[in-house]
């Protein structure tokens, strides 16, 4: 019996919720394992020696192969497994185009999201303070930024980034601007390209989509509940 993919995982990174995603959707047999980012799992000792050396989310164990980078474990995904054409497609230099939207928003998208994600729920979250407003603000310029250039760089007439047809690259764009839309950020003020794009990938994704943002939504409830009680229970030590 072949042995199946392990994928590592935690929903609070937007990489991770798109290769889930991705691997539901393609019907990708896979064990799935979370690991805590805020709980530091994925900075253990045997985490390093067992799963991934650089310590980071997400990774998989294919046939006894550890692999870590999101853009490189889809690549590997879609070579090695059978995959619809349609997320990494031959025609029109479509694998082309996705991997430049790929290697774009590694060093723009995922750059602003992740700050602004950070400064806005994670830092707070793990030193149990309230966020610095003037680094939220610095991060979401930056965010508004970027979301400009996506919308003004990707997005045309076109239902999809590459034309008709959902792409990796809607499935990984969608998740970065859920990154921040999800604590609160205004991503489509003055956006309608954007707002659009986002409906057509969110329908096309259907429940793949839904349940994992599900997921997603509620371990940022469940973790911000329990900082409040860690916030009221310092208050009462100090009285």
């Amino acid at each position: 019996m072949t042995q199946p993919l392990k994928f590592y995982f935690d929903l609070l990174n937007q990489s991770s919720r798109a290769l889930y995603i991705f691997l539901e959707a393609s019907k990708i047999p896979f064990e799935a394992i979370p690991i805590s980012m805020v709980k530091g799992e994925h900075l253990t000792g045997e985490f390093r020696d067992n799963v991934n050396r650089f310590r980071k989310l997400p990774a998989i164990t294919d046939h006894g192969y550890q692999l870590s980078e999101s853009a490189a474990i889809f690549r590997h995904l879609a070579r090695e497994k059978l995959v619809p054409e349609h997320w990494y497609p031959r025609r029109h230099l479509g694998r082309s185009r996705t991997d430049e939207y790929l290697a774009w928003q590694q060093s723009n998208m995922t750059v602003a999201t992740t700050d602004y994600f950070q400064q806005k729920w994670l830092v707070p979250y793990l030193q149990k303070t309230r966020p610095s407003e003037s680094a939220v603000n610095v991060a979401g310029k930056q965010v508004e930024h970027t979301l400009n250039d996506f919308e003004q760089l990707f997005l045309n007439s076109r239902k999809f980034i590459l034309g008709n047809n959902i792409s990796y690259a809607d499935l990984s764009a969608i998740c970065e601007v859920d990154q921040t839309k999800a604590i609160g950020f205004g991503a489509f003020k003055n956006r309608n390209k954007l707002a659009d794009w986002y409906k057509s990938v969110a329908e096309e994704l259907g429940p793949y989509y839904k349940s994992v943002q599900k997921e997603f939504n509620a371990k940022l409830k469940l973790n911000n509940g329990q900082q409040q009680q860690g916030e009221a229970q310092a208050h009462a030590l100090k009285q």
